[in-house]
């Protein structure tokens, strides 16, 4: 894959990187505080693995039907998207605390959800964080079957109505990945990404495979086993976690970038992109509903993606502090500051953006 620079020939975006950091960094000093997590991330990590292991015990140990089962294994995915908001997306990136072998630990809860933890890192911290919405670079843009999120990718009829499709195919993220997984390991190895990264390439491979059998198992075949519900139920109920937390994670992930007002890229036939990295990320990204705190807390904080990508080393607990001043140097520097009030003003807005990307080239 041919690698992306960033070059600016403006001073001032150069002056704005340097002065956003300065300014951020100031406010940890002064304040004599941590970058890294606290007692609020804590207790979101509990209050996440309990959302989705106390259901999963009481589906396991009592006796009950499917219709009362049902409400149990939707709040089962709420709490998978919830540790992939709040405890694994800071940890793989090494912001839930300054100990490495805790984000490790916390990184791995990425296993519960039977996928890959290399992977991640390399869509989403490499790919994604770098290259944010560059066409062929940044796979959260990517042509993802009959959702088209790039205006520099083709435009098929089957597109025109996806602002209305979308979000049931939204809700198929987790569970396409216990199989797209193995598609995309093959292609990051192919592209030498794998190699850059010092991976061993047969040990990633079989941690995958381990991975996934033991996630089956624990989640498909011990209900099998030990419960009364039928195969198809307890498959049924699988597919309706999953459809939970898939829907709301891409949700989510989607409205911080494909929105109006986030731009969309592609580098020149250099592989150039005319921009200081700092002010691309500005241009490219979104935060929407800051002041909402419950959605904040449940989110992850990726409601100020803006800060996220900026300083993507410093956990989510902080976002709410540093935002005014990330935006506040942003106006010094004439440059713009996308946040959309509320959830539903960023939830209509994504809707807007899927129709035009639907009926426009």
């Amino acid at each position: 894959m041919k690698q992306i620079k960033f070059v600016s020939e403006e001073i001032w975006e150069k002056q704005f990187a340097a002065a956003v950091r300065h300014n951020v960094n100031n406010y940890f000093k002064e304040n004599k505080i941590s970058t890294k997590g606290n007692i609020t991330l804590a207790a979101q990590t509990v209050a996440t693995f309990s959302l989705y292991i106390v259901p999963f015990i009481i589906l396991l140990t009592a006796p009950m039907s499917a219709w009362l089962a049902l409400p149990l294994v939707i709040l089962m995915g709420i709490g998978i998207a919830g540790i992939g908001m709040c405890v694994m997306h800071d940890a793989v990136h090494g912001s839930y605390s300054g100990n490495d072998r805790v984000n490790k630990i916390m990184g791995g809860s990425m296993y519960l959800l039977g996928s890959s933890v290399f992977n991640w890192k390399v869509q989403h911290n490499i790919m994604h964080h770098a290259y944010t919405n560059i066409e062929g670079y940044d796979e959260d843009i990517g042509v993802k079957g009959p959702i088209r999120l790039s205006e520099n990718s083709p435009l098929k009829k089957i597109h025109r109505y996806q602002y209305i499709h979308a979000f049931f195919f939204y809700g198929l993220m987790t569970i396409s990945k216990l199989t797209k997984d193995f598609s995309q390991m093959i292609k990051y190895n192919k592209e030498g990404i794998k190699k850059s990264q010092h991976t061993n390439l047969k040990m990633e491979y079989f941690k995958m495979v381990l991975v996934k059998l033991i996630y089956l198992f624990a989640f498909i075949g011990l209900p099998i086993l030990i419960t009364g519900f039928t195969w198809w139920q307890i498959l049924l109920g699988f597919f309706i976690m999953h459809w939970t937390a898939g829907c709301i994670l891409s949700t989510i992930f989607q409205m911080a970038h494909v929105v109006e007002g986030a731009q969309q890229f592609k580098p020149d036939a250099d592989g150039i992109i005319k921009s200081e990295w700092a002010v691309h990320e500005l241009k490219t990204t979104s935060d929407f509903a800051r002041s909402n705190l419950l959605l904040n807390w449940y989110i992850g904080g990726l409601n100020f993606q803006i800060e996220h990508h900026l300083f993507p080393n410093i956990c989510h607990v902080h976002y709410r502090k540093i935002a005014p001043i990330v935006e506040k140097t942003a106006h010094e520097f004439g440059l713009p500051y996308n946040l959309k009030p509320t959830f539903f003003k960023a939830l209509g807005s994504h809707i807007r953006r899927l129709k035009q990307l639907g009926q426009t080239s």
